[in-house]
């Protein structure tokens, strides 16, 4: 039996709350599917979380619904327990636990990963540095332009007295909700379908911002998905997004919002950074059947002219009625309304963390250093 086959035997175990999904809970399943050949996915109930984390952003249908939606995951456990047993890895047959090296608590402060730990049934993967529920959580409590500043002035442009816009990665602070995402080209093409459209393929176009990317989109990624064999999404530029949205959006930026929407299973190729109009030439470079659009309201392009007149006038511009309505507006507006019960989870989370990571560095010292935690490197 070859190593490829016996690998393709794995069964993997990840588990979590996945609220608010995005890029770095995808990277995570990503590497944790590298280390076998089927990858199970446990999400915590809502009831689950608000005991021992605080509430939720996402209901646990929602989370559930995105979680299968991210391309890397071959089944779905609904109401996964939050400590995770050896009853849980059995019941479903998997080999191993794995998790990102971040630190994951109950209410009483007790490691979610200490019996599958101890039984040698659990592997770790690199966690991405820059994003967090907890940070994007952040960000909108803020209500300010900070988290996509940018330093460069080749890049930027004044929008106000305070803040320039613009695509390097300079900026940091946690604290005021500065992005420390590094974008690289290999993490792209890590995310990447790197497929092609065949000769007969029918190819659909659609663009937006894409912020926060939640079941609204999914639903209308899914209904567009349906409308060819190859889906392209094109995303606009956080320029472009602040000119057409105003106040703090976009929430996520260009790097964040391209594998976020890279990560979904009905996404086949990502334009990064579109023209907000869709032009012939784009049209012509990629061979765009059909351009698609959601139910909400279009935003004319700067110079007051509609951005789908050139597939409007080709007959090929589809307005789709997904059925959902959520906006990545009514996300905030969750957060908004819920301000205190959000910064008082934040604020419980950090405490518990780094009572949890003075523990482990204070058990490290005592040992000299002999039980060191052994990661698994997927870069």
């Amino acid at each position: 039996m070859g190593e490829n086959t016996e690998k393709n035997q794995i069964r993997v175990w990840c588990d979590g709350c996945y609220d608010m999904v995005h890029f770095g809970h995808a990277n995570s399943l990503r590497q944790a599917k590298a280390l076998g050949g089927v990858l199970i996915v446990g999400v915590h109930t809502d009831e689950e979380i608000s005991k021992h984390k605080g509430p939720p952003v996402f209901t646990q249908e929602e989370r559930y619904k995105m979680v299968r939606a991210i391309k890397w995951v071959d089944q779905v456990v609904e109401g996964a327990p939050y400590v995770t047993t050896l009853e849980t890895l059995d019941k479903y047959q998997c080999d191993f636990c794995v998790h990102g090296d971040d630190i994951t608590v109950t209410a009483e402060g007790i490691d979610t990963y200490h019996l599958v730990k101890s039984a040698g049934k659990y592997r770790e993967v690199s966690r991405t540095a820059g994003v967090s529920t907890t940070d994007l959580v952040g960000r909108m409590l803020l209500l300010t332009r900070e988290h996509f500043k940018r330093g460069d002035k080749e890049y930027t442009v004044a929008l106000d007295h305070s803040s320039n816009l613009g695509t390097d990665s300079t900026a940091r602070s946690p604290y005021t909700g500065c992005s420390q995402f590094l974008p690289t080209t290999q993490k792209i093409i890590q995310f990447s379908s790197g497929l092609s459209p065949k000769p007969t393929d029918r190819v659909v176009y659609v663009a937006g911002a894409f912020d926060l990317f939640h079941v609204g989109h999914l639903d209308f990624l899914e209904a567009a998905h349906a409308q060819g064999d190859f889906l392209i999404v094109g995303l606009h530029t956080d320029l472009e997004v602040n000119r057409y949205k105003g106040s703090n959006y976009p929430i996520m930026n260009l790097h964040e919002r391209v594998l976020s929407v890279l990560a979904c299973k009905y996404v086949h190729e990502v334009v990064i950074g579109a023209p907000y109009s869709v032009t012939a030439d784009l049209m012509d470079h990629f061979n765009v059947d059909v351009v698609c659009h959601g139910a909400t309201p279009i935003a004319l392009d700067a110079d007051s002219s509609d951005p789908y007149t050139v597939p409007k006038e080709r007959s090929c511009f589809k307005i789709l009625n997904s059925g959902n309505t959520m906006t990545t507006e009514d996300i905030v507006q969750r957060i908004i309304c819920h301000r205190l019960e959000f910064e008082e989870r934040n604020s419980k989370k950090e405490k518990k963390e780094n009572i949890a990571i003075k523990a482990a560095a204070k058990k490290h010292s005592t040992q000299n250093g002999d039980c060191k935690t052994t990661k698994s490197e997927i870069a």
